[in-house]
């Protein structure tokens, strides 16, 4: 594909105002496959609780992709990403032929949990109304992370129904290509590939200056990855997890994870595919792109992070016991807040641990570093503050008690003070999707190309 061509494709997408729902996602691929011989739509599963997860197939080109959106049901970035590049797939010949696939598009293989979520979907969108509406599982529930494994001490055997349907497409179709569309949350843009491909990190750079986005500088998502350039990690599966915990914990690191592997690992039991991840945020400060020494010192700053997140689990554990006394228990975000609260400690300590000990974080933070453990932080800790007081909403529903209307009422206030001071301390940019979905949508056409010729 010529860069006029490529050009062309990303700076076309829409400039959508808002996310799209589970049905209005539906309802497009309906269309889609409606409207063009050439595109199929077929039943690639069913959820886990009954709704048929809807997969486009386009093109009949001798090399297979997968790509799919919502492997976190709080991530609907690549949902848009998907609904652009399908119509662009179904309707341009041309694109199709020179990129030479047969694409598999699931725009949401998480229905149940992206469901959850569609409060914040068109609504403004600041920190507090997706705190407010946000939902993401359990690693033990979540689609991304329950593939079957086998290592060492691990064995898990229970994918989700979601999980299988997407097993099934790799299984049967051995794709070239895997893109999983996640996206984070308030921090700069990054990628996670499956193989080093250094003359691609100059042109992955370049889009996300075009877009006048910033590169992800501060802390890794996990302390353990691999940083192959700015902003670029190396794809991992559980293994690089449990040796982890296996590192910096007495206790059995099975015991600490209890979920399976990613569709990456997965992938390469099958065949040599390869992954892209493109996480792309809702939210940025310059800060996350600086990389000059700050004040702090980068030990200190990242378990100022942790202290922060063990000060917020003592706060909230009491609270939501009482909150569960009268909780529907089987509701998702009631297996999402009690799993947190059960398992924080054990999880909590083989990080304080290496953050203690590692060489690694020896002298100065970069100021991207010192935000990233010290703002960013108090952002993400928001989010489970919210689903807590979505529990304690669904035991209100039936009437108010009042013990729990209490406790709810000084879980939001506490809430709201958090998000006071994230606006304090942060210069927070919204980002528009169109931006976001250029920049997933350009990494994914380059690494198309690119394996063409590997």
């Amino acid at each position: 594909m010529d860069l006029d061509k490529f050009n062309e494709i990303v700076e076309s997408v829409p400039d959508y105002g808002e996310f799209l729902t589970v049905d209005e996602l539906n309802a497009g691929s309906e269309a889609l496959a409606d409207e063009h011989g050439h595109v199929e739509m077929f039943k690639a599963g069913v959820s886990t609780e009954g709704e048929e997860i809807h997969c486009l197939r386009i093109g009949d080109g001798p090399r297979n992709a997968l790509l799919f959106g919502f492997p976190h049901p709080n991530e609907p970035i690549g949902s848009m990403t998907l609904e652009y590049l399908a119509g662009r797939l179904a309707e341009d010949d041309d694109l199709r032929e020179t990129l030479g696939y047969t694409w598999h598009i699931i725009k949401c293989v998480d229905p149940d949990g992206a469901r959850l979520n569609e409060g914040w979907f068109k609504e403004e969108f600041t920190p507090l109304t997706y705190a407010l509406n946000y939902y993401r599982p359990p690693g033990k529930n979540q689609v991304e992370w329950t593939f079957p494994i086998d290592y060492k001490t691990l064995h898990f055997h229970s994918p989700l129904p979601e999980t299988r349907a997407l097993m099934k497409i790799i299984d049967d179709h051995r794709p070239e290509f895997l893109y999983n569309l996640h996206n984070a949350g308030f921090c700069g843009v990054y990628w996670y590939i499956g193989e080093p491909t250094p003359e691609l990190y100059p042109r992955f750079h370049a889009i996300v200056r075009e877009q006048g986005l910033p590169l992800h500088m501060g802390e890794p998502e996990t302390p353990y990855i691999e940083k192959l350039d700015d902003a670029i990690f190396e794809m991992f599966g559980v293994e690089e997890s449990y040796d982890f915990n296996e590192r910096n914990s007495d206790v059995d690191p099975a015991t600490i994870i209890q979920n399976g592997t990613s569709s990456h690992g997965y992938l390469r039991s099958v065949c040599d595919g390869f992954t892209l991840v493109c996480e792309m945020p809702y939210y940025y400060d310059e800060r996350v792109t600086d990389n000059t020494p700050s004040e702090a010192m980068r030990r200190e700053a990242v378990l100022d992070g942790i202290r922060r997140s063990e000060e917020d689990y003592e706060y909230l554990q009491p609270r939501f016991q009482e909150i569960a006394e009268e909780a529907d228990r089987s509701s998702r975000l009631y297996a999402t807040v009690s799993d947190y609260l059960e398992n924080f400690e054990k999880r909590n300590a083989p990080r304080r641990r290496h953050a203690e000990t590692t060489p690694d974080y020896e002298g100065k933070a970069t100021v991207a570093q010192e935000f990233d453990s010290r703002v960013s932080t108090k952002f993400y800790s928001m989010l489970r503050m919210g689903m807590a007081l979505r529990v304690a909403d669904q035991s209100m529903a039936g009437g108010k008690t009042p013990k729990i209307h209490g406790i709810r009422e000084e879980i939001h206030a506490r809430l709201l003070e958090k998000n006071d001071v994230v606006a304090r301390e942060a210069e927070i940019e919204v980002i528009p999707i169109q931006k976001l979905v250029r920049i997933q949508l350009g990494s994914g056409l380059m690494i198309a190309e690119y394996l063409k010729g590997r």
